[in-house]
């Protein structure tokens, strides 16, 4: 392998089809892979990358062997780039960049200021060093602040994964690695291996790998099988003292100073099941199903929130909105797991016919909040379900199932695979998170393909890759379960079952799947979990009961992308199940 080529843990999303000819005439394989430049490129390419690199702005210099990718924006007031070095596709560059030798800026990474590498700096795609700051004194607006610069320097010899952010006035000695989305604030001492965000120290790169010093306990710094197995060893060790810690003696809350709340307790069920095989220990099984079978109300066979009541059911005897609407899948499978069910069908649902529920999808606000369209129909769906296993015998008026998937059938956008539309401000998030909730409940719980699988992943990459949601620092476990299970569907649907491996964009697939599966594990906090993770959606990122429980469904997906999820010892059975429900 090139020297300079990146590491296999970190493959670039555009590299899997690198012959596609650019306006000039050149290939984009050099863009994305420029290491291969020196030994594949023809004289006429040669002889283009010497124009580029002439015409670059400002006073630059660049050596021996080096490339600038065309889609490279690459606008400095001063550049030195040693030999051997590279600029990658879509990357952005300005004020002064100086490196040394061997040094590479792969896709998308970002580099202001006043920045200065040493020799055999590695940059992860889509990480940025940001060597400029604001001042935010109250007397003027943000826009109008002076701005500062006390630069950033990288020593010799340092790994900077990707989703890294590197802030003003940071220096990062030599040998150091930085792990993939981490946040640089303060100074890294030589040797050190850092991650997290702030970014901390984990251990000295010359010692010895110690895997408990990895996430401070758990052993899971990293995404093989034998980390994995590490980890869910540690997770299931603590899994009695979590929901304890959760438990205010009369009810599960989500985090120690919080209101109890229904889904807490459904989330403590999930979890002990995942990694305890067993009800939590607060109360006995039986004890479980009575508390949440008896929160379903007698008229609607809804489950309100604790001291709330129902919102008003619409024309059609269904709820549009509120805690309701998950509670059908909460509850419903906590009972399930703890081998109860809910002790009424849900009248709504039962009693609603063809035609109606075609009318209400189409009400449904596709345009703006296919989010809210998708949790929707998966809340019906569910409920659907659970009526058809009711031991009355309450299931559906007949045709309304083939109702549902006929509509969806022929309403999936075939250039997306998708429901909804995207926006300028939102971009992809509505539609990818609303096509999860919707194929959760409907074709992943039936075991009903869904349409266009390959469309599907082309627009789940592409929103992948959308750093207001996939940035360092940014990623919550909405936006990655989102993302993950509509890629295992399809991946799986894809290959016949089995797997992502040498399927359609697999090594995309692949590669997302290892960077979000390592940055996972790291997120775990020993005696608490995992939290949520940041943005107004949720309950933030302090660890949690519902932080965790879908966490450790991500986890699972991601290694099983991988292929590597029998190392856990565990498989999800409730809302996060992977297979259709049984009966469905």
């Amino acid at each position: 392998m090139d020297h300079r080529q990146p590491p296999p843990s970190q493959p670039f999303a555009d590299a899997e089809r690198p012959d596609q000819p650019d306006s000039l005439g050149r290939s984009v394989r050099f863009d994305h892979c420029p290491w291969l430049f020196e030994k594949e490129a023809t004289e006429e390419e040669r002889a283009a990358q010497r124009e580029r690199q002439g015409s670059l702005d400002g006073d630059s210099e660049v050596g021996e062997r080096c490339y600038v990718a065309e889609s490279a924006a690459v606008l400095p007031d001063l550049l030195r780039l040693g030999d051997d070095s590279y600029i990658a596709a879509h990357a952005y560059v300005t004020g002064t960049l100086t490196t040394g030798t061997d040094c590479t800026l792969n896709p998308f990474t970002v580099a202001r200021g006043t920045v200065s590498l040493g020799t055999g700096v590695r940059i992860g795609a889509h990480t940025s060093l940001l060597a400029f700051n604001h001042s935010m004194a109250p007397d003027r607006p943000i826009h109008r602040q002076p701005q500062t610069s006390r630069g950033i320097t990288v020593g010799d010899d340092v790994w900077i994964g990707s989703h890294v952010v590197i802030v003003d006035g940071v220096t990062i000695g030599d040998h150091c690695v930085i792990g993939a989305g981490a946040v640089v604030t303060k100074d890294v001492p030589a040797w050190t291996v850092a991650a997290g965000n702030p970014a901390r120290p984990i251990r000295d790169r010359r010692e010895p790998t110690d895997p408990k010093r990895e996430t401070g306990g758990t052993g899971a710094g990293t995404a093989a099988p034998e980390g994995l197995a590490r980890f869910a060893d540690a997770a299931r060790a603590q899994a009695a003292g979590l929901l304890a810690r959760c438990w205010d003696g009369d009810r599960y809350v989500d985090r120690p100073g919080v209101a109890p709340t229904v889904r807490a307790h459904c989330d403590a069920v999930e979890i002990a099941d995942l990694l305890l095989s067993a009800a939590p220990a607060q109360l006995d099984r039986a004890e479980h199903i009575e508390r949440l079978a008896s929160l379903q109300d007698r008229d609607t066979g809804l489950v309100p929130e604790l001291g709330e009541r129902l919102p008003p059911m619409d024309a059609d005897g269904f709820t549009g909105e509120g805690p309701a609407l998950y509670h059908v899948l909460s509850v419903g499978y906590a009972l399930d797991l703890l081998g109860g069910a809910l002790p009424q069908p849900i009248s709504g649902v039962r009693d609603m016919t063809a035609h109606q529920l075609v009318a209400r999808l189409e009400r449904l606000p596709w345009r703006d909040g296919a989010w809210e369209a998708g949790a929707w129909i998966d809340s019906w769906a569910t409920a659907a379900h659970w009526n058809r296993r009711h031991p009355d015998g309450a299931a559906l008026v007949p045709g309304t199932l083939e109702a549902l998937f006929g509509w969806l059938l022929t309403r999936a956008d075939p250039w997306t695979g998708m429901w909804g539309t995207p926006s300028t401000g939102a971009g992809r998030l509505q539609v990818v998170n609303g096509y999860y909730r919707l194929t959760r409940g409907s074709f992943a719980q039936f075991g009903v393909p869904v349409p266009h699988p390959e469309r599907v992943v082309d627009a789940v990459l592409d929103h992948a890759r959308d750093t207001r949601y996939f940035g360092a620092g940014r990623e919550n476990a909405c936006n990655v379960l989102d993302v993950a299970h509509p890629l295992w569907l399809c991946a799986r649907q894809l290959s016949g079952g089995g797997g992502s491996d040498g399927g359609y964009r697999s090594a995309e697939i692949r590669g997302w799947a290892e960077q979000r599966l390592t940055a996972a594990l790291a997120r775990w906090q020993d005696g608490k979990g995992f939290g949520f993770g940041p943005g107004t959606a949720g309950p933030g990122p302090e660890p949690g009961l519902q932080g965790t429980e879908m966490w450790l469904a991500i986890v699972w997906l991601l290694a099983d992308l991988l292929g590597r999820s029998d190392a856990l010892g565990y498989r999800p059975r409730g809302v996060h199940r992977p297979e259709p429900a049984t009966g469905a």
